[in-house]
């Protein structure tokens, strides 16, 4: 990345309720902050991160709130 530019690299996949299906990507900005991108159907219950991220990052990401939204089709 470059320096003078602010850009972002995926770090993990957030995995769905099914356990199978990748729904979204969490980002690290070369600002050092995380952010959450969803696939084109939006936001929905994930179940876990590839790879799993350490306990302050899941923070950053609210993971705990990830895991209990809508499952697409509820």
């Amino acid at each position: 990345m470059k320096e003078d530019m602010v850009e972002a690299v995926a770090i993990a996949n957030l995995i769905a309720a099914d356990q199978s299906s990748i729904v979204g990507w969490v980002y690290r900005w070369n600002t050092g902050a995380l952010a959450v991108r969803w696939d084109a159907h939006g936001p929905q219950r994930v179940s876990k991160l590839c790879p799993d991220l350490c306990d302050a990052d899941k923070a950053e990401i609210d993971f705990a709130s990830l895991t209990q939204l809508p499952c697409l089709g509820d």
